[in-house]
């Protein structure tokens, strides 16, 4: 949405745009997005400040940002996070809504923004953007807080986002369903859902499942009669099970169906679940088809409390609330809970005197103490309220039931004494009357005489047998018997070997009642008072799990005793408090610690604790020195935090209650026990004792002692306490000893009234700490927190000194340090190029490359590297003005001024400053904070540049690769100011030596390196080219270079480089592509041969020739890839010559490099059919190990090659297609714009094959429709034309040879059909065919004009050698199949096309055609050959005569066809009646062989298909004799009256249409002869 700005003095705008506000005028009414405030920062960028609240200013952009990523993730088909974004960018606008509406509480705006924020940071991690910290839901302002505070927040909020999961284990959820699986009580939505709660991190790191178990409530059977009995009992019908993980993935608002099993056999449906999970499918099946279960699941966050306020609409409406199994990960005080779940494990019956088992319900009662039933207390969860009774679903005649039914029993704490659960059994009747009669209880009392709880667990309850109308309301009479077999006396073995049994498992959740009889006990002290010490005592032996349970109240048990007994108990009491404080700090019950605080704050009530607690820790730090067992010292000392706090809050009570009394008495003891202390601190160790541990255990806890002792002393005090206890430690020299590092640390918390009492204390053992590179961890915190309090007080005067104080003590020691440790062996990353040197700047410049380098921080802390990036080019602007003044001229410093421009480029090219790979708000974002920091920097590097004078030589040619990568960033106003810094460094190397040949090789390796790792684009390198004067002072290259003496060599390096460029750029986008295609080929040759003719480069050039061979070898072109490796090949000799490791090549000698790429070339041109060059490799490897007498590789040598002889003769090959492409048009890349190609069709590919091939590698282009040339104007159109024709060739060949090396193609265009003109062009390529690609340019272009009489002599000439080539093979038996050369025959004789005859009859027998033939004099050789001239001779005869002049192949066979002779007898009569020839022909057959060089024409297209013989040619049935030579005559009327002219013309055409029908016999080559005689 948003306003277009078209109307006169109109401001286009978008929802969300900040505007600023400058005017107002009276009378005139604006329309703004957001009205907001502007705000000039200390540089000199101006920030528009919106006055809206910043979290909906966040929103605004973020949902900018993930609108156009979310549109990607559709077509990236990433349809999960699709949906899930779209789902939460909804619920950010509607929580926008209600911000903006702004009537929300303040708790319910914190809340609400709490959630915005945690959904945006949420879509951040998911899209991989950028991490936003925050400090009370807002973004944090970089400028506003310290770099170490930012980056402790950066670092904070990342930890937190990885915690998050979810999954749970709860309690069950009971819905009632009527018949048609619907909502029985569809009005009471609060049945229908519920709200799963108290779920930790613990129970979310499993594989969770929700399960659904369906019982139906009916007849015993299901398809019982309605009439059978009235009675409804609960039996199994299904169960569904589903992973959470799976609910959670998919749309939290649509349904799922969930498949209903149902058992093979009833007695496994307790385990249905665990078999469904486990997919055991032989005990389950499919329910039905048609049977499913509906669910829906949403995630929700938060406490009940927070989800209360934030889902009103949810509450309202009512919603069930489940609970977890078992208390939640913190039990807060006051947190009320008493459940008791009882599960029905399984029972042992028998059949009591029936034939067959038992059909068992089990019925549950509680009962009180009165013997009444608890109306409402027995619940099978939540989603219904509680009943009276629990019926348990009915297994048809068993026995042995396994039920695993779950009940809960939310009985009131004052109501369990006295009170027990009833369990009755019935057997359940199937007859008419469906009765269910009892014959036996079991009952469990829920609290033993002691007060203790039914102890969880399992319990095999006595199933005590009854009649069936027993009275069970008079409890007292049963409660007397046993209940578990586990408590009989053993002398009751009646008892314990009956069969029945009922196994039951329970399970307490209780705030208040407790199964342990010791901390019971101690609970109930003032009950008890002689138990006292035994509990305090026992206290260390009970679960930690009991005493956090009842954490409140036991720490009121030790308080309450050691106000009343502190005399008697209060070392016993002190040691019980240790104990509680140490188990909080394990991990199991570390979260429990936020209960003891606010039970500290908010519950304790010990005023008068404060005495005792002091004057027993003072008693056990008097005794450190001489015990001989530190162990339970050193717990006591772990606890000195939260000791101090109930020091500290008992103090403050006392004073709160007495009004300050006693003041003066507890400073006394405070520095009394503060002098013990000193004293045990300043201790060495002596003999066996280890003190120093000890200490350091204290000085562990330390530091949170000084945060509770701020509550009642000023900062200076405590800072005296401080300053005087670590000044009492002893002088430690070992290198690993704990006691510094604690004491360090100790100090990392301090305010700014109290730094100028422990700053130096600090410094020291900070710069102690770094020089011995011990604890950097722990002085890393201690300088955040240093830096981090001056960043907060750099107003006050006082802070100038401190930094200066700060940067004297560590800053040296600091670099370093750091410098150190960045130097030591790691698994990955570049190595530092300048040493640790002792320059202050080698090393500020040293450790700034360190903290940019890419693993310095995670990917997506932007916020961070950006802080840090502006604090480094601040300080690199400060001290360029030191490197000037103090490192040139005679100070000049080589290593200072090349870490400078090396740390220089490195900035320059961080992936966090490539501000063109940002999205625009980012972009925005970072430009109106920072500026391009990029241009400033490099604006920089040109100025020093400047300042270095003759001192440039020391850079040159070392920095010209650095400084190229400079330009590569696609910064235009970096590129200017960059450029001409080439144009120095040739001027000096000119006046250096003459030359600046290191200049121009340096560009050129550095630009392919650099090129082909993506960096440069199109508009470098019309820039690099250009002659335009650039911005400011800066010329451009090109204009610079022409004033120079040495511009001619400067101009045609830079047309070298801009070329270079040209192919580089090709070759970068054809890479990106993914299948290898010719493009990419062709790309890659014209690279290639760029290196190899132009500039020389053997090393690139060699780099180029192996990625070509990778590219054929992908794409299966063997031939290809051969003459590729070769190129390699012939740079090599046989030689000994040492090679270095290249490539995959190892060290290794010249001569067996040439070996193995012999080898290899020889089994590719082997793989590509392409015998022939095999053999020549073969033949050279052969040779040389015969000169070395290595006569077991000669062998294989020799065999290799008689190998490849045999596939020659044996393996049939494909004839290529040749194909013209022609690409153009300026859209194209550089090595194929405007320019024409020949190319090796694949195997079997025509040109319609071809064409399509040609237009899926160019998408965008257009195929033109005709073959001719194209004009001017597609040559320079923005676009991409292809011109693609068919090609012949005319090279002839052996036999057997098919490998054609083709420099010249042609191809034909028809005048017109009446003239039969050819127009031919002959395309000569720059290599021939085959060779290192598929196609090549054409070199040279040839048209002429070829007359239908040189056309058909081509046609027969290539017709001669097709057919001797076929015979030859049907006679060597190289063709299997004879069908070609058949067809080949009917093509010669029985074809008519192109008119025919009469066409070439109509064309041939004017005179003007003759002329024109006699004009170009081209055939003159031809007529004086047969020796006819003069214009009245009809010139078709002479044609005949012509064609029967061309030789005919020495080999012919039979005719076996009688079409064929039929077909050749009408053609001899037609041109005899034509003529008018009266002599007779007579063709005389021979079984002799007539070898003769004569001529088969393919006269079949001067002849039409069909004509009208006047006459037909009758044959004798004589049949010829073999051996026998024999005549026949055939005649034709009016034979005599032709002219002897006319007759020896027609002899040779019959003759040479004859012996043009070199057929052949099947069974045998004889020859035979058609002759024609008079």
């Amino acid at each position: 949405i948003c306003f277009r700005g078209t109307v006169q003095h109109g401001l286009p705008l978008e929802i969300g745009d900040t505007v600023q506000i400058l005017e107002k005028c009276e009378g005139v009414s604006h329309i703004c997005c957001a009205v907001c405030r502007p705000h000039l920062t200390h540089r000199q960028f101006e920030t528009v400040v919106p006055t809206e609240d910043s979290v909906i200013t966040e929103m605004t952009s973020t949902l900018r940002d993930w609108g156009a990523m979310w549109k990607q993730l559709f077509v990236k088909n990433e349809g999960d996070l699709f949906h899930r974004l779209w789902h939460v960018m909804n619920e950010i606008l509607d929580l926008r809504r209600q911000v903006l509406v702004g009537h929300l509480t303040h708790d319910r705006m914190r809340d609400v923004k709490q959630h915005i924020t945690a959904r945006l940071d949420w879509g951040n991690e998911q899209l991989g953007l950028d991490l936003v910290p925050r400090r009370e839901f807002s973004m944090v302002d970089p400028d506003e807080i310290s770099v170490t505070e930012l980056y402790r927040l950066v670092r904070l909020f990342s930890c937190l986002i990885s915690l998050v999961h979810f999954l749970f284990y709860s309690e069950r959820f009971f819905v009632k369903l009527n018949k048609n699986g619907l909502p029985k009580f569809p009005e009471k939505t609060e049945r229908q859902c519920t709200l799963f709660v108290d779920l930790g991190s613990g129970d979310l790191r499993k594989d969770v499942y929700i399960v659904v178990h369906i019982i139906r409530i009916g007849r015993m059977g299901a398809g019982e009669k309605k009439n059978t009995c009235n009675v409804q009992y609960r039996r199994p019908f299904g169960c569904a099970v589903v992973s959470i993980a799976d609910l959670l993935t998919a749309d939290s608002k649509d349904d799922h169906l969930l498949k209903v099993y149902a058992c093979n056999t009833e007695s496994d449906w307790s385990q249905i679940h665990d078999n469904i999970i486990k997919k055991v499918n032989s005990r389950y099946n499919l329910s039905g088809s048609n049977t499913g279960l509906a669910v829906a699941l949403q995630l929700l966050h938060g406490d009940i409390e927070q989800l209360r306020r934030e889902y009103m609409v949810l509450f309202t409406r009512g919603v069930s609330i489940t609970k977890k199994l078992g208390f939640s990960d913190v039990i807060m005080p006051g947190e009320m809970r008493n459940d008791l779940y009882i599960t029905l494990e399984k029972g042992e019956f028998e059949k009591g005197g029936k034939s067959v088992a038992r059909n068992v319900e089990v019925t549950v009662y509680a009962i009180d103490a009165d013997g009444q039933i608890l109306k409402g207390f027995v619940a099978v969860g939540s989603g219904e309220p509680g009943g009276d009774e629990y019926h348990t679903f009915v297994l048809y005649h068993n026995n042995s039931p396994r039920w695993a039914e779950l009940i809960k029993l939310p009985i009131p704490v004052d109501m369990f004494r006295g009170s027990h659960v009833r369990f009755e059994f019935r057997h359940c009747s199937t007859k008419d009357k469906g009765e269910k009669k009892l014959f036996g209880f079991s009952f469990v009392p829920l609290m033993q005489e002691d007060g203790r709880t039914l102890p969880d667990g399992t319990h095999e309850l006595i199933v005590h047998k009854c009649e069936e109308n027993a009275n069970l309301q008079d409890c007292a009479r049963y409660l007397k018997l046993p209940f578990s077999k586990s408590n009989l006396p053993g002398n009751n073995q009646t008892m314990k070997g009956t069969k029945e049994s009922l196994w039951i498992t329970s399970f307490l959740c209780s705030t208040k009642l407790t199964q342990n009889g010791d901390m019971l006990d101690l609970l109930k002290w003032r009950a008890h008072p002689e138990r006292i010490s035994d509990s305090l005592s026992k206290l260390k032996e009970i679960d930690g799990s009991e005493i956090v349970k009842f954490l409140q109240d036991t720490l009121d048990t030790l308080f309450g005793i050691l106000d009343e007994s502190s005399q008697r108990y209060a070392l016993k009491v002190f040691d019980c408090l240790v104990h509680i404080i140490n188990l909080l700090q394990d991990s199991k019950f570390q979260h429990f610690k936020p209960v003891m605080d606010t039970y500290i704050e908010s519950h304790f009530a010990g005023a008068l604790s404060y005495r005792d607690l002091i004057k027993v820790l003072k008693w056990y730090v008097d005794r450190i020195i001489e015990a001989d067992h530190q162990e339970h010292i050193q717990q006591v000392l772990k606890a000195t935090e939260y000791i101090f706090k109930y020091i500290i809050q008992s103090r403050r009570l006392f004073a709160l209650a007495t009004g300050g009394q006693n003041e003066e008495e507890f400073r006394c003891c405070m520095h009394e026990l503060f002098m013990s202390l000193r004293f045990f601190l300043s201790q060495e160790n002596k003999g066996s004792r280890p003190i120093t541990q000890t200490q350091a255990v204290f000085l562990q806890s330390f530091p949170a002692v000084y945060g509770e002792l701020l509550k009642l002393f000023t900062v200076r005090e405590v800072a005296t306490f401080v300053r005087e206890t670590l000044g009492s430690l002893p002088t430690v020299s070992q290198a690993d000893c704990p006691l510094e590092r604690q004491s360090a640390q100790c100090l990392c918390v301090f305010l700014s009234e109290s730094r100028c009492i422990l700053l130096l204390v600090v410094l020291r053992l900070l710069q102690a700490h770094m020089q011995e590179q011990r604890d950097l961890v722990m002085c890393a915190h201690i300088l955040t927190c240093m830096l981090s309090l001056l960043k907060k007080d750099d107003k006050e005067p006082a802070v100038s000194e401190e930094v200066d104080l700060i940067v004297e003590s560590v800053l040296g020691v600091l670099l370093r340090t750091i410098l150190e440790i960045a130097n030591r062996p790691q698994p990955a990353g570049p190595t530092l190029r300048p040493q640790v040197q002792d320059d202050f700047l080698l090393h500020i410049f040293t450790v700034f490359r360190i903290l940019i380098r890419p693993e310095m921080f995670p990917k997506d802390w932007a916020v961070m590297r950006l802080v840090t990036n502006n604090i480094i080019i601040t300080t690199v602007l400060y001290l360029s003005d030191a490197l000037r003044k103090n490192f040139l001229n005679d100070k000049f410093d080589y290593k200072v001024w090349d870490s400078y421009f090396c740390l220089s480029v490195i900035f320059i090219n961080q992936p966090c400053l490539q501000l063109e790979t940002f999205s625009a708000s980012k972009r925005k974002k970072i430009l109106e904070k920072y500026g391009d920091m990029r241009v400033m920097m490099g604006c920089e590097i040109f100025s020093m540049w400047q300042n270095l004078g003759e001192h440039k030589l020391n850079f040159i040619p070392a920095m010209i690769g650095p400084f190229l990568e400079v330009t590569l960033v696609p910064q235009p106003d970096l590129r200017n100011v960059m450029i001409p810094i080439f144009h120095d460094m040739m001027d000096w190397e000119q006046r250096r030596s003459g030359n600046f040949k290191q200049v121009e090789a340096k560009l050129i390796d550095k630009l392919d390196s650099l090129m082909s790792e993506g960096k440069g684009d199109e508009t470098y390198r019309e820039l690099f080219n250009s002659i335009i004067p650039l911005f400011g002072p800066y010329p451009s290259l090109l204009k610079k270079i022409e004033r120079e003496t040495w511009r001619e060599s400067g101009i045609s390096l830079i047309a070298t480089v801009t070329r270079l460029m040209e192919r580089l750029l090709d070759y970068r986008d054809c890479m990106k592509l993914g299948e290898v295609d010719g493009k990419k080929i062709g790309c890659t040759v014209s690279l290639l041969n760029f290196y190899k003719t132009e500039l020389n480069k053997e090393e690139m050039y060699i780099r180029y020739i192996h990625k070509l061979y990778d590219l054929h070898l992908k794409a299966q072109n063997y031939t290809e890839a051969s003459y590729t490796l070769l190129l390699y090949d012939e740079l090599l000799e046989w030689s000994e010559r040492p090679l270095r490791e290249f490539l995959s090549y190892p060290m290794q000698s010249e001569w067996q490099r040439k070996e193995y790429l012999h080898l290899t070339i020889i089994q590719n041109f082997d793989r590509g059919k392409c015998w022939e060059n095999g053999i020549i490799l073969c033949r050279e490897l052969a040779d040389q190990y015969e000169s070395y007498y290595d006569y077991r590789n000669l062998s294989k040598m020799r065999m290799m090659e008689a190998s490849f002889y045999d596939k020659i003769m044996d393996q049939q090959r494909l004839e290529p297609e040749f194909f013209r492409v022609g690409f153009y048009g300026k859209k194209f890349p550089f090595f194929l714009r405007n320019k024409e190609f020949v190319c090796r069709g694949h195997d079997y590919e025509r040109l319609e094959a071809f064409q399509q091939r040609m237009l899926n590698e160019f998408p965008h282009a257009i195929a033109m429709q005709h073959a001719n040339q194209p004009d001017q104007t597609i040559y320079q159109a923005e676009a991409q034309c292809i011109l693609q024709t068919s090609l012949l060739f005319s090279e002839r060949t052996h036999l057997h040879t098919r490998v054609l090396y083709l420099h010249f193609f042609f191809f034909e265009e028809l005048f017109s059909c009446i003239s039969l003109w050819v127009e031919r062009t002959t395309l000569t390529l720059v290599q021939s065919l085959p060779g290192i690609s598929r196609w090549f340019e054409v070199e040279r272009r040839e048209l002429v004009e070829v007359s239908p009489l040189e056309n058909a002599i081509e046609v027969i000439e290539n017709k001669n050698l097709q057919l001797r080539t076929l015979i030859t093979q049907c006679q060597t038996r190289q063709m299997q199949n004879i069908n070609p050369l058949t067809m080949c025959l009917n093509g010669v004789i029985d074809a008519a096309v192109n008119g025919g005859l009469a066409r070439y009859q109509e064309v041939m027998m004017e005179a003007s055609f003759y002329d024109k033939i006699m004009d170009q004099q081209r055939l003159e050789p031809e007529f004086f050959r047969v020796g006819f001239y003069g214009k009245k001779f009809p010139f078709f005869l002479r044609v005949c005569v012509i064609l029967t002049s061309c030789s005919i192949p020495d080999v012919t066979v039979s005719i076996s066809e009688v079409h064929l002779v039929s077909v050749l007898t009408r053609m001899c009569v037609y041109v005899c009646v034509l003529y008018r020839i009266r002599s007779l022909c007579a063709v005389v057959m021979t079984t002799s062989v007539w070898r003769r060089s004569s001529s088969a024409c393919s006269m079949s297209s001067l002849m039409p298909s069909q004509c009208n013989t006047p006459t037909s040619l009758t044959r004798p049935s004589t049949r010829l004799k073999p051996n026998v030579s024999s005549r026949h005559l055939f005649s034709f009327p009016n034979a005599h009256t032709c002219t002897p002219e006319s007759y020896t013309c027609t002899f040779f055409f019959l003759k040479s249409c004859s012996l043009a029908l070199c057929s052949y016999c099947p069974s045998s080559f004889n020859s035979c002869q058609f002759a024609l005689t008079n």
